[in-house]
């Protein structure tokens, strides 16, 4: 008997060791099987089968994994794997993520079960591993299952060896794990409940698998970017094209092949010689690579368009990122050719061979992508109840939150939300209410997004799903209940802002007024404005509105005097938009962001467009019920009197302008400067670059807004200052009519109004395209003026070709922007008050005669004696021709000028370059020595403070006090290089006004005749 339970116990042994040495999914599932089959263990028998397994298997080389799971498993937060005892849970997704969640899920106690369309892990990219995650996965004995986890300085992994370690802790945890599974959709409770009816469940492919008859209470989206799930808005972040090259080849795991340093990770920047030695030998341009040794040689580079061009590797150069890397457009062979070109050049020619890794499609493991369009959900997790029937739906991983590949956050961020997820379940299962357990999970999710390396705990062996232990500042409450009510889909609420579509644009970061308008609201808002209308009904925000009856429709509602619906047409398309636009801007001041005809002509409204066009209605309409008198409210915006024009404060125009430049220039500081800063400090600002990025977005439909300033212009007596910007007014005037060789009219009282749109490229909508150049414009690097998109470098001056700023430039309808180099918004106001004056002054005055402007010159600095009632103003308006500029030596001086100004401008740009290369090679050295202390400050620390001298103590305290006092500096170049920023555009703006100023006297031909009309009227 003894010798039967002995060959028993060691046949087990060797059967738990194929499970654990399986180097497959399907190898592991089957070995796995074999394993219960032979133990008489019953898998399905979830909360038992961990203890029942255990007791099975006690040999001396499983007990180190038994202790592992054992110190994990008794953490108080699990309660005894009792937290979430008969809570059922379906993961939709078998990656790394998702098995994670399981693994906590099954601690806690529930029944999980996880559904993987494929039946193989044959992703060879490598993951980079934060500290904590290293720690995380060898108290689920990674080590066990892969013994050269992360070995010595190794911090990554590949997809697939995470992935297979992943499910057998799973497996042995009592998951349930199916592959050749694939989820269609939820399947609600029926609405005739009996005690033995159905919950919610799942339909899956195949129809007849035993998942199919799960009932659940939890359903956990971990299925990538493609989320499955109902109920998740997503929004795309998207910067300018960056184009990602991975590549694996065979690892022999030679003596050679060992000898090769990795590449963790090198930007242009910060390793010039490098990548110009690559570009000038091999003709191959790069902006960073990776190199990473694992199971294969996984490289990962960012590849400049142009060289890919030049290489044969792209084809055809098109606009359109999808045409520009579509299967058709590339060469493969050339592909081929440049990744290992790439890699041999970076490894020094090092690796003995470059065969490439085989894909589990059978061909050479190579990709190109653009990667820089990634998404993140709106929100986290949402509550549905029917007949009944409570579901917790979340999402984890890629489907919550698409990373960044350079940062390396991937794997991190992912496991974090899997915690927190884990954390929200057991909330749920203890009682706590639908609302307050989505506002504690809104709050944490704003702060996945921000975490790195530096800003979590550092404590990883406390590490628990329990956000308190994870991050230092945590405020689980900053989301009220209140905020989170349309998460909670009971059927009693008007849910349709839930319904999936095109990503919307709203930040998970931006705390945002309640006030603010929503795409979901938006559409909420005008469903109930339009209900009833003939020929009307609003289901989204694009294609609803094309007829032109919707628009007509909401105006009617508000005024019914100002439009006959019943005479409308619906097939007039144009007519009926034309009609509304025309309204909108006549009765309640909003501009149109297009026409009739291009409304006619689109397939599709912009959705962009038409949301900051509808907002403009839900702000002036949604504090005022629809009056049937016809009467509207005092909140709203009334058109023009016959008197005299409405007015429109030009500070609160400027002001909205000043809040939203603030985060344009904050994020082109950050993301646009040509040596990002390095370190520690580096991945801060790369966090608030997606942080001000995202906030930028929110802040697109206050910019967007069409600034119609409207103003009674009166003669007013200025300052030096004032007389200046008109100086400047009159020369930009006189260089237009150069130009375009027309008269020029001086304005008494007119508007600046929005031109004619132009007209877009086939396929984009407006707000796809640049107004000036009419390329494609990607939203992070869109700016919005008047109603037109742009580039930021094409808003210039159509006059001397100057970058223009938002909220420091004026509009003209008949001649584009005119330049405002160093205009304030007060004395953009100024101008704009003074040019009455200036205009009657110019109004009664013939050109000047040589005899006149010599008398003028040598009389310019003679104190003069004369009243301001000596001087005329008419306020008659005349067209008057500017003259020709005289080709004499004077403009001569002025080109002379404006190359001495360019050659200063050159000058100190280089000279600022080389100062903040300084600024960044301190910091990288500073970077260096921060590192080297904090990882030797870990390695001691491992150590308890009662097994070490009073001298070690000592020392750990120098070193912590060290690290600071290096933080302390890195905070200081920070600062000098901020303050060095500002004092240069302080310096750009003073040449600026000495050379203008110099330019005033040689080309305007009324120089002198203005300084002593303004000298005389100031007397």
């Amino acid at each position: 008997m003894g010798e039967t339970e002995d060959e028993r116990m060691a046949q087990a042994s060797v059967l738990f060791e194929n499970f654990v040495q399986a180097s497959t999914c399907k190898g592991t599932l089957q070995a796995f099987s074999i394993l219960c089959r032979q133990l008489e263990l019953d898998p399905l028998d979830y909360s038992n089968f961990y203890t029942s397994l255990k007791a099975a298997i006690s040999t001396w080389k499983v007990k180190a994994l038994w202790t592992k799971l054992d110190k994990r498993a008794q953490h108080k937060v699990y309660n005894q794997n009792k937290a979430c005892l008969g809570t059922r849970c379906l993961i939709i997704g078998g990656g790394p993520c998702g098995l994670r969640t399981a693994i906590e899920l099954a601690l806690l106690g529930c029944k999980v079960v996880v559904i993987e369309k494929r039946d193989t892990f044959s992703r060879n990219n490598v993951l980079h591993l934060w500290p904590y995650t290293i720690q995380d996965l060898r108290g689920l004995g990674a080590k066990k299952f892969y013994g050269k986890f992360c070995a010595g300085s190794i911090d990554h992994i590949s997809i697939r060896q995470l992935q297979l370690m992943l499910m057998k802790v799973s497996l042995i945890l009592g998951v349930e794990v199916h592959v050749n599974v694939e989820f269609s959709k939820l399947l609600e409770p029926p609405a005739e409940q009996t005690d033995d009816s159905p919950g919610w469940r799942a339909e899956v492919r195949p129809s007849n698998h035993p998942v199919s008859d799960f009932d659940f209470d939890v359903v956990i989206g971990a299925d990538g970017r493609k989320n499955t799930l109902d109920g998740f808005g997503r929004k795309e972040f998207r910067g300018k094209l960056a184009i990602a090259i991975t590549a694996n080849f065979v690892n022999r795991n030679t003596t050679a092949e060992a000898k090769v340093e990795e590449i963790s990770g090198v930007a242009f920047i910060f390793n010039q010689k490098f990548f110009l030695e690559l570009r000038e030998e091999t003709g191959i341009d790069l902006e960073n690579i990776v190199y990473y040794k694992d199971n294969t040689h996984y490289f990962v580079m960012t590849a400049k368009k142009q060289s890919l061009l030049d290489k044969g590797v792209i084809i055809n150069d098109y606009i359109e990122t999808e045409r520009l890397l579509s299967v058709d457009n590339v060469n493969q062979e050339a592909l081929l050719s440049y990744a290992r070109e790439a890699a041999d050049f970076g490894t020094n020619y090092q690796l003995p061979s470059l065969d490439y890794a085989i894909n589990h499609y059978g061909q050479p493991d190579v990709a190109m992508f653009d990667f820089t369009s990634m998404y993140a959900s709106e929100n986290a997790a949402l509550i549905r109840e029917k007949h009944g029937h409570q579901l917790v739906v979340a999402l984890v991983g890629d489907s919550l939150l698409e990373p960044f590949w350079p940062m390396g956050t991937g794997c991190a961020r992912g496991f974090l939300a899997a915690f927190d997820a884990a954390w929200m379940v057991k909330g749920w299962a203890q009682g706590r209410s639908p609302l307050e357990i989505l506002a504690e999970r809104e709050s944490i999710y704003r702060l996945l997004p921000q975490t790195t390396t530096e800003n979590i705990s550092k404590n990883f062996e406390q590490y628990t799903i329990d956000p308190a232990s994870r991050y230092p500042n945590l405020n689980s409450s900053c989301v009220r209940p209140h905020q989170v009510r349309h998460l909670f889909i009971n059927g009693q609420q008007d849910s349709c802002h839930q319904e999936r579509g095109a990503p919307t644009r709203r930040s998970v970061n931006l705390s945002r007024r309640e006030s603010e308008v929503r795409p979901g609201r938006l559409l909420t808002w005008c469903q109930k404005q339009t209900q009833g209308y003939r020929g009307v009904d609003v289901t989204n925000l694009t294609s609803s509105w094309k007829n032109g009856l919707a628009l007509c429709a909401l105006m009617h509602r508000q005024r019914p005097e100002i439009i006959d619906y019943d005479s409308l047409n619906e097939e007039d398309v144009a007519g009926n938009n034309q009609l509304a636009f025309d309204l909108a801007e006549r009765e309640f001041g909003i501009q149109p962001v297009t026409t009739g005809k291009e409304m006619a002509a689109e397939a599709e409204p912009d959705k962009l467009l038409m949301v900051l066009y509808l907002s403009k209605f839900y702000e002036a309409f949604r504090n005022s019920p629809g009056n049937d008198n016809g009467q509207a409210s005092s909140c709203f915006c009334q058109r023009e009197s016959k008197q005299g024009p409405s007015t429109y404060s030009v500070n609160s125009v400027n002001k909205r302008r000043r809040k939203g430049n603030n985060y344009l220039s904050e994020v082109c500081s950050l993301s646009c400067h040509s040596a990002p800063p390095a370190g520690e400090e580096g991945e801060l600002r790369e966090n608030k670059v997606r942080s001000m990025a995202t906030q930028l977005l929110a802040k697109f439909e206050e910019n967007s807004s069409t600034a119609k300033i409207r103003s009674k212009f009166t003669i007013s007596l200025l300052d030096h200052t004032t007389n200046v910007f008109c100086l400047l007014y009159c020369r930009q005037l006189s260089e237009i009519s150069l130009k375009t060789k027309k008269h020029v009219n001086l304005p008494c009282s007119s508007s600046f109004q929005c031109v004619v749109r132009k007209d877009l490229a086939p396929g984009l909508g407006g707000s796809d395209v640049c107004h000036f150049c009419t390329k494609r414009v990607y939203v992070m690097e869109r700016l919005s003026a008047e109603g037109y998109f742009f580039h930021r470098e094409c808003f210039r001056c159509d006059v001397c070709n100057c970058t223009l700023r938002l909220g420091g430039h004026t509009f003209d309808s008949q001649e584009g922007f005119l330049p405002s180099l160093f205009f304030s918004c007060n004395g953009f106001t100024i101008l704009m008050k003074n040019s009455e004056a200036l205009s009657s002054f110019f109004s009664i005055l013939p050109p000047p005669s040589p005899p006149l402007q010599s008398l003028l010159h040598s009389t310019s600095s003679t104190p003069l004696s004369v009243r301001p009632s000596s001087l005329c103003f008419s306020p008659c308006f005349l067209t008057l021709p500017l003259p020709e500029s005289p080709q004499t030596d004077d403009s001569d001086e002025a080109q002379l000028y404006q190359s001495w100004f360019k050659l200063v401008l050159e000058k100190n740009r280089l000279a600022r370059y080389e100062s903040e290369l300084m600024i960044f090679a301190q910091e990288l050295e500073l970077e260096d020595t921060q590192s080297r202390l904090q990882q030797d400050l870990r390695h001691r620390m491992a150590t308890e403070d009662t097994k070490k001298s009073a001298s070690e103590l000592q020392q750990e305290q120098e070193m912590l006090s060290e690290i600071m006092r290096t933080v302390e500096k890195r905070d200081m170049l920070v600062s000098i290089l901020e303050e060095q920023r500002l004092k240069e555009r302080a310096e750009d703006k003073d040449l600026e006004s000495l050379v203008f100023l110099c330019e005033c006297e040689l080309s305007c031909p009324y120089f002198n005749i203005v300084v002593l009309s303004l000298c005389a009227a100031t007397l």
